[in-house]
């Protein structure tokens, strides 16, 4: 997984008052926690870009106050209509321990069933995972190449030593439907098959007696 460098500061007060200074100056009051005790600090905005403009999951180097820990974003909070983000959650890790993230879907290949009429749907575009920190994949990579009309890729048919899907066995990922072209075409086909029986009937010789 990918790495990305914060720098943060520590805050010398909190409250609401703080953090609304705090984002005037296009700051983001933050904690991380996993450790002996929380931290609380300050992220400059500017510093965030590179995590919240991204469908990618992150490992951070957390630089605070110059010590640094390795963490990952847990949770953020927006402003419900200005772009502020009011609130940043960071979770430290430790190399030896598995942790839980959402990591995106990437999607290849171009299934047969759409050849043939079909919709690619696409219904889970991030699977929650547990791995060591050094196992988490950028992206789950599902190849789609093999799916024909009406057929399906489940949870339950991921298959890695080093990393446990977490979502529900049975949950669909991405399928391709059957459509009205896809319907029409093959109902064509059965009706010229169905002509062209009636027509081999008819031409066919009586037999003689």
């Amino acid at each position: 997984m990918k790495s990305v460098a914060i720098k943060g500061e520590l805050r010398s007060s909190l409250g609401k008052k703080d953090s609304k200074k705090l984002r005037a100056e296009e700051k983001a009051p933050a904690v991380l926690y996993g450790g002996e005790t929380p931290i609380h600090f300050a992220v400059d905005f500017a510093e965030m870009r590179q995590l919240i403009y991204t469908p990618n999951v992150f490992l951070i180097d957390l630089e605070i106050d110059g010590k640094v820990y390795k963490a990952i974003m847990q949770d953020i909070q927006w402003h419900s209509v200005e772009e502020v983000v009011l609130h940043v959650d960071f979770l430290q890790i430790a190399e030896d321990k598995p942790i839980k993230v959402a990591v995106p879907v990437k999607i290849s290949g171009h299934a047969k069933g759409i050849r043939v009429g079909g919709k690619l749907n696409i219904n889970l575009r991030r699977l929650k995972v547990k791995a060591l920190a050094t196992d988490l994949p950028d992206t789950i990579d599902i190849d789609v190449t093999k799916l024909g009309l009406g057929q399906s890729i489940k949870v339950a048919d991921l298959k890695s030593d080093k990393v446990e899907f977490l979502d529900q066995k049975s949950n669909v990922i991405v399928s391709v439907a059957m459509t009205r072209a896809a319907r029409s075409a093959a109902g064509a086909a059965l009706a010229t098959g169905d002509d062209e029986e009636e027509e081999t009937s008819e031409e066919a010789p009586a037999s003689e007696e």
